[in-house]
């Protein structure tokens, strides 16, 4: 495999000098981060990464019936990005398309009126650094939630993110994006529309959010806290303590920014809590989301649709072998609200608690670049309208191969 990047990258550096002497481009490989192409004169930069998740996957009927009860072959994820500058290197750009029918977000196209069509634009934002630290972004992108949702899913150290996660996601969003970052703590924030990417209009009702993080022994090693595990081996302890508010007016959709249709608008409000540790191969991470919602179920008359109300919490712990290989754990529970199981007007609202257990190994490669995932899952879904159990093994094996 080291061999095969050698390769690559000597490939790309003969590419490079092709261009010979005289080119107006300069043409570079930079690890993990892509293709990089630099006119000389300084006046655009672009850097070009894709990557692609291969997966299988399997879940049983039950705990005691192993007789599949769905099986999952599929690419579930194709991405293209490209970012850099244009005229001046504080005027900066960053695009992600994605490609596979199961990254769209498009397993009902009739999900929402406001979003209609695949999902193939991510991101598509601008940005503006005045000084040093300070930024400002215009467009498409992530909302400053949860750590686990900001982090790329390419950087995962399981194949997906938690039931935690894509219950209470803030997911992104359309609008004005700041932040600003010092050695010891980072603001951000956003006021965006609230009715999620791509979006075909907006209502009057608006998106804000923001989030504080702290970090009482400095930074991480670069990009070590944009991702899962600790593949930097941090030599001091790194931690990082953070907490997000949003508040999101007059939702149309049942997670504010994803979802279906409600038959009402409702102002919901999200407060996440996380934490990070890292420290020589050892990764602890901690996460709590809350959503509350005060008029949460929403009818025609003769329909219902709900907004999940409650609260969800995340544990992962991991280690990183010195031979690359990493063995993780994690355990993640959602719980809904009483009145959203127990309700004497909607009596057949009937939302579950869930309960997730899943052992991790993954091999890397490369980084997160190249990587081969192995996730063993137990999972209870919890019938508290009706005091029933429904318990379920799986097993999910997945190759991520990217640059």
């Amino acid at each position: 495999m080291k061999k095969l990047i050698a390769v690559t990258s000597l490939c790309f550096a003969s590419l490079g000098s092709s261009f010979g002497q005289n080119s107006p481009l300069l043409v570079k490989t930079k690890k993990e981060s892509g293709i990089e192409i630099i006119q000389k004169d300084s006046l655009f930069g672009i850097q070009f990464q894709f990557r692609m998740q291969n997966r299988a996957g399997y879940l049983s009927k039950s705990e005691e019936d192993l007789t599949p009860s769905e099986m999952e072959f599929r690419v579930r994820r194709l991405r293209m990005r490209m970012k850099g500058f244009v005229f001046n290197p504080k005027l900066t750009y960053h695009i992600q398309l994605s490609f596979s029918r199961g990254d769209m977000d498009w397993e009902d196209p009739n999900a929402s009126k406001y979003n209609t069509s695949p999902n193939i634009v991510r991101d598509a934002i601008i940005y503006y650094e005045p000084i040093e630290n300070l930024k400002f972004g215009f467009g498409q992108t992530k909302l400053p939630g949860n750590r686990q949702r900001v982090i790329s899913s390419g950087n995962l150290q399981f194949a997906d993110r938690s039931i935690v996660n894509s219950t209470f996601t803030l997911d992104r969003d359309f609008g004005f994006f700041g932040s600003y970052e010092k050695e010891y703590f980072a603001l951000k924030g956003a006021i965006t529309s609230g009715e999620g990417r791509n979006s075909t209009k907006s209502d009057k009702g608006l998106n804000y959010t923001g989030r504080l993080e702290l970090l009482p022994f400095g930074k991480f090693s670069k990009g070590n806290d944009e991702c899962e595990g600790d593949l930097a081996r941090e030599q001091t302890p790194k931690l990082a303590l953070a907490s997000s508010f949003n508040l999101n007016e007059n939702i149309v959709r049942q997670s504010g920014t994803l979802g279906n249709d409600l038959y009402s608008d409702v102002d919901m409000k999200n407060m996440h809590l996380d934490l990070l540790f890292k420290y020589k191969g050892f990764a602890f991470y901690q996460e709590y989301c809350s959503r509350i919602a005060k008029d949460n179920i929403t009818t025609d008359g003769t329909k219902f649709r709900s907004v999940y109300t409650g609260f969800g919490s995340l544990s992962q712990v991991s280690y990183l072998f010195k031979n690359n290989v990493e063995l993780a754990f994690r355990y993640a529970n959602i719980t809904p609200d009483e009145k959203l199981y127990n309700n004497a007007v909607y009596k057949t609202v009937n939302e579950k608690k869930q309960e997730h257990f899943h052992l991790g190994v993954t091999k890397y490669f490369y980084g997160h670049r190249v990587k081969v995932q192995g996730n063993l899952l137990y999972q209870i879904t919890k019938d508290l309208k009706n005091s029933t159990n429904q318990k379920q093994v799986g097993a999910i094996f997945q190759v991520e191969l990217g640059i």
